[in-house]
Order: C-alpha cells, then sequence, then structure tokens
C-alpha cells in the first residue's frame, strides 16, 4: 500500500479519479495510525457530482437492459479477479478479517449476477379504462439521480446493494461513502468503471468527519437529487428522513436493530447454539441484523447455555487475538452495557469484559445471562461483541418480550414444529423472520428492510428494480 504522507484517496466524478483540494487522515483500527489520508468533499465537489449524474442519467436511462447487463456480468468477473485486492482495502481500513471482506466480495459479486439477469423483468401494464373510447398505459420511470449512503461494517454488500438497483433500473447515482472506509468505496466504484460503465452513471464522494451535516443536507437538496437510500443508524436515519421530506423527496432507510432469537423447548439444541453464536458475534456483531437478545425456554435454558458456549468456542475460540472494532468508541459502549447489566443483576456467562487487549479497539465476546428489563442493554443496540440471555415459559411472554422494543429488523425462532415457529412469524414485529437460522440474512432475490424504528422501504425486493422507479400513467383516444 501506498505510504500514508504520499497517498490520498480520489472521488469518482463523471468517470474520472477526482482529487479534491480538501483531505484528512484515515486511521485504521488495526494499528491506530494513518494508513493513508482521502479527499473529504466540499460544497463544489457536491456541484460536481451532482451535474455529472444528472448529465449522464439523460443518456443512461435510455439505454437497452442488454447493455446494463453485460456491464454487470462484468463487474462480477472483476470482483472475482480483483478479490484480494479489495479485500485488503476492507481489512485494512475496518479491521474486518479476510473471512468478511472476502464474504462481502462473494456477495458483491453473486448481486452483479442476479441483477444483470433480472433487469428485464421492469415492465408496464395496460389496465381496462372506464371509457371504450379511451385507452391508457401505465408505464415506469427511472427517477433520475439517487443518492446513496452507505456504511462501513459490510461495505461492498452494502454499498453495491444502494447503488445495483438503481442504476439496473436506469438511474444515475451518487456513492456517499463511509468516511471509515473511502478506499474500500473507491474500489467498488472502479470495479464499475473498469466494466465499461459509462462516465457520469456512477460517482462516489466522501466527507471529513465534522463535514458530515453540512454535505449530507447539500446532497440531499440538490433539485438533480430524486431519491435517497441510507443505510445506517436509527439516530441519523431519523435526521436523513427529515431533511427528506423538507424537501419532499422519497426516502429508503435501513436502520438499526435489536434482533430476537427465541429458543423454544423442542428446538435443536445444537443448531440453535450455533445459529445464535454466528447471529451474535459475526464481524464482532457489527451488523444491523446481529442477534442481541436471546430468549430462551426456562425447560432447556441451562442445556442451551452449555451448548452455547460450546458453540462460541468452536467459532471464535481459537483466534490468537480479540477481534478487531471500527474504534475505540465502540469498545467502550459495550463494556458499558456490560457493567451496567451486572450491576443490575446480570450474570457473566462467557468471556472478560476486563481482559486487556492489544489495543483499545479489540474485544473478545461477551454473553450476559438472566438479563433483565431494568439492564440499559436490554433496550440499547450494542452493535458490538455482546449478547444477553432471557429466561421464557410462554409464547406470550416470548414475543412481548421480543417486541418490547423500538427496532423492528430481524429476528429468528428456532423449534421443529413448522406451525409454532409460524405463528411466532406472524406476531413478531420484523421485517424479516427466520426460522431455525440466524438473524443475520440478506439476499438480492429477498426484500430488506425493518419495521418501527429499524426504517421502512426495501431494498432488493422480488421485482427487483421496484423501488427505484415511478409509476407514469399515459391515456390516449382511439
Amino acid at each position: 500500500m501506498s505510504d500514508a504522507a504520499t497517498y490520498s484517496v480520489p472521488f469518482w466524478i463523471n468517470g474520472e479519479e477526482y482529487h479534491a483540494e480538501k483531505q484528512y487522515d484515515v486511521i485504521s483500527p488495526v494499528t491506530g495510525k494513518a494508513i493513508h489520508r482521502s479527499g473529504a468533499a466540499s460544497d463544489a465537489d457536491v456541484k460536481k457530482a451532482v451535474e455529472a449524474a444528472d448529465k449522464a442519467f439523460k443518456t443512461w436511462k435510455k439505454t437497452l437492459p442488454k447493455e446494463r447487463r453485460d456491464v454487470f456480468l462484468k463487474a462480477a468477473e472483476i470482483f472475482e479477479r480483483r478479490k484480494e485486492e479489495l479485500g485488503d482495502y476492507m481489512m485494512q481500513e475496518t479491521g474486518a478479517p479476510r473471512q468478511w471482506a472476502d464474504f462481502n466480495l462473494d456477495v458483491a459479486k453473486d448481486f452483479c449476477l442476479d441483477i444483470g439477469g433480472r433487469i428485464r423483468t421492469l415492465e408496464g401494464t395496460i389496465p381496462t379504462t372506464a371509457d371504450p373510447e379511451t385507452g391508457a398505459m401505465i408505464v415506469r420511470e427511472p427517477f433520475g439521480v439517487i443518492l446513496a449512503i452507505a456504511p462501513w461494517n459490510a461495505p461492498y454488500i452494502l454499498g453495491i446493494r444502494s447503488i445495483l438497483f438503481p442504476i439496473a433500473a436506469g438511474n444515475t447515482a451518487i456513492l456517499k461513502g463511509s468516511e471509515a472506509c473511502p478506499r474500500t468505496m473507491w474500489g467498488l466504484c472502479s470495479v464499475f468503471h473498469e466494466a465499461g460503465l459509462p462516465a457520469g452513471v456512477l460517482n462516489m464522494l466522501v466527507h471529513s468527519p465534522q463535514d458530515a451535516p453540512r454535505i449530507t443536507a447539500n446532497l440531499i437538496a440538490e433539485p438533480a437529487v430524486k431519491k435517497i437510500n441510507f443505510t445506517g443508524s436509527t439516530g441519523v436515519g431519523r435526521i436523513i428522513g427529515r431533511l427528506a421530506g423538507e424537501n419532499l423527496k422519497p426516502v429508503l432507510l435501513e436502520l438499526g436493530g435489536k434482533a430476537p432469537a427465541i429458543v423454544w423447548e423442542d428446538a435443536d439444541l445444537d443448531n440453535a447454539a450455533f445459529q445464535c453464536a454466528l447471529g451474535a458475534f459475526l464481524n464482532s456483531g457489527q451488523i444491523c441484523m446481529s442477534t442481541e437478545r436471546i430468549l430462551v425456554h426456562k425447560n432447556v435454558k441451562a442445556e442451551f447455555e452449555k451448548r452455547f458456549v460450546g458453540a462460541i468456542d468452536q467459532i471464535f475460540g481459537s483466534a490468537p487475538d480479540a477481534p478487531i472494532l471500527i474504534n475505540s468508541a465502540a469498545v467502550t459502549k459495550n463494556k458499558a452495557l456490560i457493567k451496567d447489566a451486572l450491576a443490575k443483576g446480570g450474570e457473566l456467562l462467557y468471556g472478560n469484559p476486563d481482559a486487556v487487549e492489544k489495543s483499545d479497539t479489540r474485544m473478545k465476546p461477551v454473553v450476559i445471562n438472566n438479563a433483565n428489563r431494568e439492564m440499559e442493554i436490554y433496550q440499547t443496540e450494542s452493535f458490538g461483541p455482546s449478547v444477553a440471555l432471557y429466561e421464557i415459559e410462554t409464547e406470550e411472554e416470548a414475543l412481548e418480550v421480543a417486541n418490547d422494543t423500538e427496532y423492528g429488523l430481524t429476528s429468528a425462532v428456532f423449534t421443529e414444529d413448522l406451525r409454532r415457529g409460524l405463528r411466532f412469524a406472524k406476531e413478531i414485529e420484523t421485517g424479516a423472520v427466520h426460522i431455525n437460522s440466524m438473524t443475520v440474512h440478506d439476499e438480492s432475490a429477498l426484500p430488506h428492510g425493518g419495521a418501527k424504528a429499524s426504517g421502512y422501504g426495501r431494498f432488493n425486493t422480488a421485482t427487483g428494480m421496484a423501488e427505484w422507479v415511478r409509476t407514469k400513467t399515459i391515456t390516449y383516444k382511439f
């Protein structure tokens, strides 16, 4: 990698690398040091990106499905060929292990293949009108410029999801990447430019942390920007939603979560333990769908605890060092939640929150047992390597606890009785329920989004581009 003093991550504007005048240091959570610098968007840079996307829209919306498909299929090949390079960017900037980086890139490749094959599914309708002398057509048209805001925790998956469906539907896009991983976002966009995406169809910029409010507000207010999608925290999502509303623009929000997993007394406990361990601690719990509350039937709780501890050891116990979180603040937050839980009657089932690791960005999994409603961890999204166990006895009690949160992104149920699983699924207030599998699940053919404070609108969707086109009614006299 280039020396931090000499390399600065450029933007992508109008098909070319663009070096901003203003810059900031990118700090790696792996070393705690600057690994390179990055351009930091100014108001003028925002204008350049919007103008490029708006100009490109006039021609991109007229391209044939085959032309778009071929770019996506070529991009899939490039993701595979550049897998090691692109994975390195993500590992260095976010502290992710190689397995998580490779998984991100595999999913990005699959998104290209899947969406490329579904571009032709966009179609309109010819309804029957009240007047037999009048005909009508309902056509679907792209919006224009889409502002896509993607986070750092799964940058290739969430980054590509934010831009690929809109571009497939004929829109152009501006990716406002996370300031934590600008080179990763640059790498994502470089794949599509190498694959032959026309200039201006996909633009990318980042801002310095202190400039976030102004640059984001300016992007949303730009008249050429017609729709926004945002994946991130509920707190920031509220701000994005307010700004979009003030500008009368539609927005898709996929926000935080507090995913419950219900383990019933007839569950396959080995599977439940494995899936809950994976769901809670994959990427150190830094996933919006991470399992945060495990509700276990009292008749099997003692046995589940043993198997859960064994599953954590099996999956994560062999690592020589503690997993890396995005920054020290994430570690501090999780340790504070654990300390509060222990002070209010919780018990430590797994891990040592007082362990001294190689750096203040590292933390091993911790499990709190016998959690209760008085603890901060009951309501607060930890977004880290901590999870809490609760004892339940009836279906009503399980649903009460599962739904007693402002969040509603995803959930899991473990039972060998499918009818019971479906009863739970109908009553849990989340955008997805996974029976006998972990709470973390996202694929391009399935709608993805939340309920309540976890957001609204759906990424992916079975119809593919439905979120990224609007209908137009055309009538004509015979």
